[in-house]
């Protein structure tokens, strides 16, 4: 019994962050209700950042306990395509949508949860990702549009619509694409090692400081940088 409770919590774990894009995609459809003392569009981010706290989690988990199955595997994966392609592409389209005034350019955030997919797909049949990534990792886009939606909402704005479809394009493309990307998970805490690791981190936590959510947006930007110039640590 107790062998067969501790083999589930991954997968516990794994259903929570699924449960964290469920709540965020309701939270995207009531951008601007104040809920809690804090408006939808905060909740939304709030939960996808929970999702991605679980996802963490889940493979920590299942690595300590030894705990791996063909159906984490399988679960982890539609979890992380509704936390981190669908939320935040929801996310985003309201967002626009609120921002231009219904303007069509809006939809093209559709184009997010489809290249997640893509990624999702080629990672699992993919060999060669178990210590770098062939594109932009699902988690990472999510953040970046966390902050790109946490920018626009704060300026009442948002760039002109060929720059959007060009942002939506250029990360959605990034997903499916063969570029290396070294993963951000810890296997120890050497300097030289990790270097990359750490500066993302400081870089997070400065610009958080500065610029609030929206600094996650520069986070991704500086991730995408390093990891097309540093292939050394790929």
């Amino acid at each position: 019994m107790i062998n067969k409770i501790t083999k589930s919590i991954p997968n516990t774990i794994t259903s929570l962050n699924l449960l964290s894009g469920v709540i965020a995609i309701f939270f995207a459809f009531h951008l601007t209700k104040n809920i809690g003392g804090l408006p939808g569009y905060q909740w939304a981010m709030i939960s996808i950042f929970a999702a991605a706290v679980f996802d963490f989690c889940d493979g920590a988990s299942a690595r300590l306990l030894g705990a791996y199955s063909d159906i984490g595997k399988e679960l982890d994966s539609l979890s992380d395509l509704v936390s981190f392609g669908v939320a935040p592409a929801m996310l985003l389209l309201n967002s626009l949508l609120l921002i231009t005034g219904g303007h069509w350019v809006s939809f093209f955030a559709l184009i997010i949860p489809v290249a997640g997919a893509l990624r999702l797909a080629k990672f699992n049949v993919d060999t060669t990702q178990s210590t770098s990534f062939s594109g932009l990792p699902i988690p990472a886009n999510a953040l970046f549009w966390i902050g790109f939606t946490a920018w626009i909402m704060s300026h009442g704005q948002c760039p002109g619509w060929p720059w959007l479809v060009i942002i939506i394009g250029f990360i959605s493309s990034l997903m499916v694409s063969r570029m290396r990307m070294f993963s951000l998970k810890f296997k120890n805490f050497n300097l030289k090692e990790n270097f990359s690791r750490y500066v993302i981190i400081v870089t997070a936590i400065v610009s958080v400081v500065l610029y609030g959510v929206a600094g996650l947006m520069w986070t991704i930007i500086l991730y995408i940088l390093i990891s097309a110039v540093a292939k050394k640590y790929i």
